[in-house]
């Protein structure tokens, strides 16, 4: 059993500030980070900390930080030969983390925009594996191409649509589980020409949101909402929601994809759903305790530990 990631590789840097700069004003940082990340390889990353085999495919450029992908992929005990190289630049990104622990950042996506179609046709082992996963710092056609060949080996996808853009045709036909936070829900609805949920109560709300997005594909949609938690919704079940853990969060980037990562490692684990949303909102609120995403993913211990030992926030409680 293994996940198979359709990854992107960035240089990640990240400056924890009081507050967001406004337009044209340069503030000081508290402290900064600069390490291997991008959305592809902390879920890759974050999966295989919680012991789930992992093989996949990343694209870096020609230049000094592509050299050091493989690096970075060997010391966490990924594979480098899932690395393809390309010419031009390595992607980067670049974050703020403001006091009360919100995020902002963009990302250059570089050689990530890349990976082609042909490149997931060679990849002999996807048809091969438990699981598919897919973000969207790449483009669409080699996710189109991966999810169709999933589909056809009976291999169940997952998309996590982030940073948001307009689906293709018919990738939601082939996406057996759909992750988005609340926004990205919303433009998805807005995109399907679905009228967004509009009840004051985000759970409720979030059902309401996930609930017409079954209807286009997807057995299962999960829509997470920070502090508030997440809810699971599945044609012709109530919704599932799983509340936030009580952390006091000092870095939130990364947080989403530590929830999807274990997400993802809980479903190729073959855990119950229940178990899966436990784990992944376990994960993701690890992460925002901590600096930084790379050296902050948890491990299987880690994340029994902190199952162990944590309380749940009640609903209605702010992270």
């Amino acid at each position: 059993m293994f996940l198979f990631v359709l990854g992107s590789f960035v240089i990640a840097c990240s400056a924890k500030v009081d507050r967001f700069p406004q337009p044209g004003e340069s503030l000081r940082a508290n402290a900064f980070t600069a390490e291997a990340g991008g959305k592809g390889l902390n879920l890759a990353l974050g999966a295989h900390r919680l012991g789930v085999a992992v093989d996949g495919l990343f694209a870096v450029g020609e230049d000094p930080f592509g050299q050091l992908a493989a690096q970075a992929l060997a010391d966490a005990g990924l594979s480098p030969a899932m690395i393809r190289r390309c010419p031009g630049a390595t992607g980067a990104g670049i974050g703020f983390t403001d006091g009360a622990g919100e995020n902002c950042l963009a990302v250059f996506p570089g050689a990530n925009r890349l990976l082609t179609a042909e490149h997931v046709r060679n990849a002999a082992a996807l048809p091969h594996a438990s699981l598919v996963l897919a973000q969207f710092e790449i483009d669409d056609p080699p996710i189109a191409e991966a999810f169709a060949l999933a589909r056809a080996a009976g291999v169940r996808t997952l998309l996590n649509p982030s940073p948001f853009r307009a689906l293709p045709a018919n990738l939601l036909s082939h996406t057996d589980i759909l992750v988005v936070n609340a926004v990205e829900a919303v433009q998805l609805a807005q995109s399907l020409g679905l009228r967004p949920g509009s009840d004051t109560d985000p759970v409720p709300d979030a059902a309401a949101l996930a609930n017409p997005l079954l209807e286009h594909g997807p057995g299962l949609v999960v829509v997470t909402l920070g502090g508030r938690g997440a809810v699971a919704c599945r044609p012709e079940h109530p919704p599932l929601h799983q509340p936030a853990f009580a952390v006091d969060a000092v870095d939130t980037l990364g947080a989403g994809d530590a929830f999807t990562a274990g997400l993802a490692a809980g479903l190729v684990q073959g855990r119950p759903l229940e178990k899966c949303l436990e784990r992944a909102a376990a994960c993701g609120a690890i992460v925002a305790g901590r600096i930084g995403v790379f050296d902050a993913l948890p491990t299987a211990g880690e994340l029994d530990r902190f199952l162990a030992g944590a309380s749940r926030k009640t609903p209605g409680t702010q992270g």
